[in-house]
């Protein structure tokens, strides 16, 4: 039967993307709230670094859900996020159901399309397994996120080989989130009670043009940095060059020649689950200052 330990009990919860850009704050900061924690990692994972102590590893990969099954038993939570650029979601069905058959509660990582309601279910993406957890008796909660505060970090060649970024929609307005926040409120849904059936649009505290980001990291830097439009065609073939998948690249510009016009929505997620308030991109900036010199 499935875990449904109370508010002050030791949790156990299994994250899964663990060496990502979200999994290592997740799996710190579950640590920090006294959970026990599993992380499920490939066994030639290049991040394992990334991991403090005190985690317990446990190899498996989504795609062969058989693999998952040993990093589940005495689990009480899944903060569930999947590899989308990687890895189709042929087999999410079948790690739900394993899952399912032992935790009680699911955070998983959706997107803002979803809530804007431009992401369809038969794209197999975001709003596919949110329908799959629906479908379920499982506690879960939707972190619905707008872009990472990490996504700059795609800058970073240029802005360390030339100053200059290339790249279309300088415009584009985001209320992107550093990923600590999105982690703190997915830890939140697995460790207190109140945040079942919730479906949370986890943002900044800010909007900013893209533009306006690389500036801000050229303040950091002390560097002027300079924005350069480019086309978006010569975007999308860079983006699929790169490893994009083609649909992917496709709905991505389209959505930042969107944002040019209407900017991404806020909300107040991260201040309202954490006492806190949301960090700004300035602060995500001069934590990974060393990435962009």
């Amino acid at each position: 039967m499935p875990h449904t330990s109370g508010e002050h009990s030791t949790r156990t919860v299994l994250v899964t993307g663990a060496t990502g850009n979200v999994g290592p704050y997740a799996v710190r900061q579950l640590l920090e709230a006294g959970a026990n924690v599993r992380a499920l990692v490939l066994k030639d994972d290049p991040n394992l670094h990334r991991l403090p102590d005190g985690v317990e590893l446990h190899y498996g990969d989504l795609a062969d859900p058989d693999s998952v099954e040993a990093a589940l038993p005495g689990v009480d939570g899944v903060f569930w996020m999947w590899p989308f650029f990687a890895l189709s979601t042929a087999t999410a069905p079948a790690v739900l159901e394993r899952i399912a058959a032992h935790a009680g509660r699911v955070a998983v990582v959706s997107s803002v399309g979803v809530h804007l309601g431009i992401e369809p279910v038969d794209n197999n993406c975001h709003a596919y397994l949110e329908k799959l957890l629906e479908q379920t008796e499982l506690e879960w909660t939707f972190l619905r996120t707008t872009g990472f505060m990490a996504n700059a970090l795609g800058f970073a060649p240029q802005i360390r080989t030339s100053g200059t970024v290339q790249f279309p929609y300088g415009d584009a307005v985001r209320t992107s989130v550093h990923e600590s926040d999105l982690a703190a409120v997915g830890v939140r849904a697995l460790t207190e009670d109140g945040h079942a059936g919730q479906k949370y649009l986890v943002t900044g505290p800010e909007a900013l043009s893209q533009r306006e980001q690389v500036q801000i990291i050229g303040d950091v830097l002390g560097r002027t940095l300079v924005w350069e439009d480019i086309h978006h065609d010569a975007a999308r073939k860079a983006m699929v060059d790169t490893g994009w998948p083609p649909s992917y690249a496709d709905g991505a510009l389209d959505y930042f020649a969107d944002l040019c016009v209407t900017p991404e929505p806020g909300s107040t997620v991260v201040a309202d689950t954490t006492g806190r308030p949301a960090r700004s991109f300035r602060e995500w900036a001069v934590e990974h200052a060393d990435a962009f010199r």
